[in-house]
């Protein structure tokens, strides 16, 4: 429930960022914190994967984040989010 209420405002907020004209410049610090905030998902999903056993690697030059898969199809489904909650 969280996450569709989550998608459904960003896809909102996109597309109104899309229809309004600028109304001003957006300061650095501003694409830092959108950064960092959308990174903590990333995080938690590759925790996720280690917990599961899964393989992950992360590289920071051109930002790269890898999962291996190479378990079985039931623990893949865990990892993935249950979007019926």
């Amino acid at each position: 429930m969280v996450t569709a209420v989550c998608f459904i405002i960003s896809v909102a907020l996109l597309i109104v960022g899309f229809l309004l004209p600028p109304m001003g410049v957006i300061d650095g610090s501003v694409l830092t914190a959108v950064g960092e905030l959308l990174l903590f998902p990333v995080v938690i999903y590759g925790f996720r994967a280690i917990e599961l056993g899964l393989e992950v690697k992360i590289q920071k030059g051109d930002t790269s984040v890898e999962i291996h898969k190479e378990d079985t199809p039931q623990q893949l489904n865990e990892i993935e989010p249950n979007h019926d909650l």
